[in-house]
């Protein structure tokens, strides 16, 4: 079995030039042949307004096709229509249609299919470029449009927009798709603001990212084939050390309010011996892979992770990964350099993740590569049968890394 992930395309005004060949890194997915692809949120940038053309720092022109046929993508989205708008000019792209039609997909959604860093609470009377200001609104016109173009069924009449979900692959791989959008808290800065400690069970509504059902819901484990090899978790991640933090860690500093949330579902993992989980995500626009480690000494749990991306979207630079919460430590981050945040896709800091299980060993291999289809990293895992017990300190398998 092979899948691929990344996230984040057509992001701070970079849509398809047709000079360099389009969305070239959904070419370079497509050529790997995977069994089906995780896009792991912000498929549009509903806010990313386009310009005809951009000059890049060396004199060449960037060139954005299609707004004549797309002039949605010349403002910010607020009608549902204008939200439509944004999935349609991404089908302008030859890439794109060609990897549609041959791979299967897993759409996650984040902020950027309504705004940047919505929540509930956030203030839109200062924005001049909204003349719509209900913020609900928008989300929910945005939600309807992810739902129109996203390849899934929708779910039901109990919750018919729900995007977190379930897809089981037979007894090798379950894939469970979080959402950490839907059921965020009135304000992004709500997790920092929180110190009391609270569980998944009686939570307090405004500091549960995940929202009760999904929170359980999401263990893994809860499936069914629950004796699975592989669990592979989408979740959305942001970087520690910015005024508003816009997911479960909060950087340096004690455990406080979301952290305790997925504490919870660590601590389940760890209570039922699940092994064999492993956190996937994009969003920070480059690539590094990650182990994750709980703080409290006395319950260690670590978990292996990989960001990569973006598809279409501007590259950042790496940053130090700080947190004395999770502990993550991590390794090879490919990136802009400093200073260098709003490169053209042109430069080539274009990322996705590629994963194979082995049919005979059962062993996933995890690699990061660029535009080209070069492996950045590689690193594989042997899975511990589920059946057997485990100590505390046990690491989730044998794991061998190569760094070309």
């Amino acid at each position: 079995m092979r899948f691929v992930f990344s996230g984040d395309t057509a992001g701070q005004g970079w849509g398809i030039n047709l000079a360099t060949g389009g969305m070239r890194l959904y070419g370079t997915m497509r050529a790997q042949e995977p069994d089906f692809f995780i896009h792991s949120g912000d498929n549009i940038y509903a806010d990313g307004v386009m310009v005809p053309s951009v000059t890049l720092p060396d004199g060449t022109i960037w060139t954005n096709a299609f707004l004549d046929e797309v002039p949605a993508k010349l403002k910010v989205a607020e009608t549902l229509n204008e939200y439509r708008a944004n999935y349609l000019y991404n089908l302008h792209d030859a890439n794109v249609v060609a990897f549609n039609a041959d791979v299967p997909q897993i759409w996650q959604w984040d902020d950027h299919e309504t705004l940047n860093n919505w929540s509930p609470g956030k203030d839109l009377s200062a924005d001049a470029r909204y003349t719509e200001k209900r913020i609900l609104t928008l989300a929910a016109r945005a939600k309807r449009a992810f739902l129109e173009y996203s390849p899934q069924r929708w779910h039901g009449q109990d919750e018919s927009e729900r995007v977190y979900r379930l897809v089981p692959y037979g007894r090798e791989l379950d894939v469970l798709m979080l959402d950490m959008r839907s059921y965020a808290p009135p304000t992004a800065s709500t997790a920092r603001a929180a110190g009391r400690r609270h569980g998944v069970h009686g939570a307090h509504p405004d500091r549960l990212a995940q929202g009760e059902p999904q929170a359980i819901a999401a263990r893994p484990g809860r499936s069914s084939a629950p004796t699975c090899r592989w669990v592979c978790g989408g979740r959305r991640q942001r970087r520690a050390g910015r005024p508003q933090f816009e997911n479960s860690a909060n950087g340096d500093g004690p455990v406080l309010g979301r952290e305790f949330e997925i504490a919870e579902i660590l601590s389940f993992i760890k209570r039922e011996k699940i092994r064999n989980v492993v956190w996937l995500t994009a969003d920070v626009h480059y690539a590094r892979p990650t182990t994750t480690t709980r703080a409290r000494r006395s319950s260690p749990t670590s978990i292996p992770s990989g960001s990569s991306s973006p598809v279409r979207r501007t590259p950042e630079p790496s940053v130090p990964i700080r947190s004395t919460t999770l502990r993550p430590a991590g390794g090879l981050p490919e990136g802009a350099a400093a200073g260098q945040s709003n490169l053209a896709p042109s430069a080539g800091y274009q990322f996705f993740g590629q994963i194979d299980i082995d049919a005979r060993s059962h062993d996933l291999v995890l690699q990061l590569k660029d535009t080209t289809g070069s492996s950045l990293f590689t690193q594989r895992s042997t899975p511990i049968p589920s059946t057997v017990g485990a100590t505390a300190t046990e690491r989730p398998g044998r794991q061998s890394v190569s760094q070309p």
